[in-house]
């Protein structure tokens, strides 16, 4: 495992050639799964714990006293901590160890999960959760990092698709885990999930990782302008995505002061990057072909994946009046095909092109947002079942042949940086997508409610038929006073316009979730076949 120390990390194009780790064959094929298969369980638990407190986010806030504007903090303190440290883990593992460095935070993880549950405050919370995201967003490159390093390249594909189930699987079953552990059990439930295969997963990376001794000498020599500079910026541009639509966005001065903290932060990261000589991150890798468009087109799959998880609980809560365990239980159509499916595309893998595979499934996930596009008040968990299933299929093809395919040509001393990038722009994209959609989804509702509105006058025989009709209704079911009843006629009326203006907006963000994945496909189109990934039986 000491081979792994240098190669799941290293991120400088500059190191010369006999820096380069050996093979990692060396390693019995036992414990080099037991390392897969313990840090993609951490992955995935890391993933989950994103969408599984969004699900019980009321709950939370109702428990611990905060309110509906404050409780976002929740979810925000945990993104921001997340995306920050995923860029900076492959240095860090350098520094203390890859066995040190993953054990530490997958402890450190569990701990804080069932701290979490004991927060008896919105300020507890906030620090909780951002300590767990700190240590749960090490667990996620680190995986990623291992599978492209340790594995060798005819057994990727399957380290991959366990990787898949973090990346797609985790974020659609998560809200069906916490519907029912909060309806059922309790919200403090939704944190003590992680300690069952959290054990399995400290247990299997203590057993399968080497002992290797720390370089804290490079404290010294790390690229401190290029980390700062990163660590403000991209903790910035995240608060300004989660939370520039409850403070209407640039009406807001906090959000002003942050964006221009993000632009000139990004900026000034982007020119220490590709200037200095040991770089964090290793930029140039965007200008390689198929890492460059993989990236694109993972950033809008993170955009189509987190977006559709954020649009649909809405829809079904305000639109069919769901509770978080039945909308779990809508959503769970969208993460069971999948854990089916998964395990088979490493064999599809060797038996298409797998540019073939990415597309197909590009195309059906987007087919799924567009089979959403004409919904009316009667659609619910009945008329979303087939949507579901083939949006399911659709994720399962996409993420294994992506990630192989971008990740295909890069070289061992670069991986981390690749891991880190990879994994970055994906989150990412989900952050900048969920920002996006909240926006999109509140102006397309005034839009339709505007145009319904002017549709409905009382100077129209069609409109005063109705009016009186309800009041009629309304005389008829207790109410004595003409005056009053009639009002509530009116505001009957009204409230009806807007049910079916949120409806045209959620149809319409549907189709905007849908085009983005056309994008994505036309990217996806630009790849090149690496020979070790050729299809028709090739390994």
């Amino acid at each position: 495992m000491a081979t792994l120390q240098i190669a799941a990390n290293g991120n400088s194009l500059a190191r010369p050639a006999a820096a380069a780790p050996a093979a990692p064959a060396a390693m019995s094929p036992l414990r080099m799964w037991a390392a897969v298969v313990g840090s993609t369980l951490g992955a995935f638990m890391a993933v989950l714990n994103i969408q599984i407190v969004n699900a019980s986010l009321a709950d939370i806030q109702g428990a611990i006293g905060a309110g509906t504007d404050d409780g976002g903090w929740i979810s925000t303190s945990y993104l921001i901590a997340e995306i920050v440290v995923i860029p900076l883990s492959a240095w860090l593992a350098r520094v203390f160890s890859v066995r040190n460095y993953l054990l530490t935070n997958a402890i450190l993880f569990l701990v804080f999960s069932v701290a979490c549950a004991f927060a008896a405050n919105l300020q507890q919370m906030i620090i909780l959760r951002a300590i767990q995201g700190f240590s749960g967003g090490v667990l996620i490159p680190m995986a990623f990092t291992i599978i492209i390093t340790l594995l060798p390249k005819a057994k990727q594909p399957i380290g991959l698709a366990l990787f898949a189930l973090s990346a797609t699987f985790a974020p659609a079953i998560g809200p069906t885990i916490g519907g029912y552990l909060t309806e059922n059990w309790g919200w403090e439930h939704i944190f003590y999930v992680n300690l069952v295969p959290g054990a399995l997963m400290v247990g299997l990376l203590w057993a399968s990782l080497d002992r290797a001794p720390m370089n804290l000498k490079l404290l010294a020599k790390g690229d401190w302008p290029g980390i700062i500079t990163m660590a403000i910026g991209l903790a910035a541009l995240q608060t300004v995505l989660e939370e520039g639509n409850k403070e209407d966005w640039f009406g807001s001065d906090f959000i002003v002061r942050l964006s221009v903290i993000a632009a000139v932060s990004l900026t000034l990261f982007l020119i220490i990057e590709l200037k200095t000589a040991n770089p964090l991150l290793n930029l140039r890798l965007l200008v390689r072909r198929n890492f460059g468009f993989g990236i694109v087109a993972n950033f809008l799959l993170g955009i189509a994946l987190y977006g559709s998880v954020f649009v649909l609980p809405i829809y079904l809560t305000r639109i069919q009046g769901y509770n978080s365990e039945q909308i779990g239980m809508v959503l769970a159509w969208t993460g069971i095909p999948q854990l089916l499916l998964i395990p088979l595309v490493p064999r599809l893998m060797k038996r298409f092109d797998v540019r073939l595979l990415i597309v197909v499934g590009f195309a059906l996930f987007a087919a799924s947002n567009f089979m959403n596009v004409h919904m009316t008040g009667d659609y619910a968990s009945d008329q979303l079942f087939w949507p579901n299933i083939v949006r399911a299929i659709g994720q399962a093809l996409v993420f294994t042949p992506l990630s192989a395919i971008a990740t295909s040509g890069i070289e061992q001393e670069n991986a981390g940086s690749a891991s880190a990038l990879f994994n970055m722009m994906r989150n990412l994209g989900g952050a900048v997508g969920i920002a996006s959609l909240q926006t999109f989804l509140s102006k397309r509702e005034q839009f339709h409610s505007n145009i319904l509105t002017n549709s409905v006058s009382v100077f129209e025989e069609a409109t005063r038929d109705r009016i009186a009709g309800l009041t009629g209704y309304f005389m008829s079911h207790g109410v004595s006073d003409q005056a009053l009843a009639s009002h509530k006629a009116v505001v009957a009326i009204a409230l009806k316009i807007r049910k079916q203006a949120n409806i045209m907006a959620f149809s319409d963000t549907f189709f905007l979730l849908g085009v983005a994945l056309v994008v994505a496909l036309l990217a996806s189109l630009l790849l090149r076949k690496p020979g070790q990934l050729s299809g028709g039986g090739a390994h």
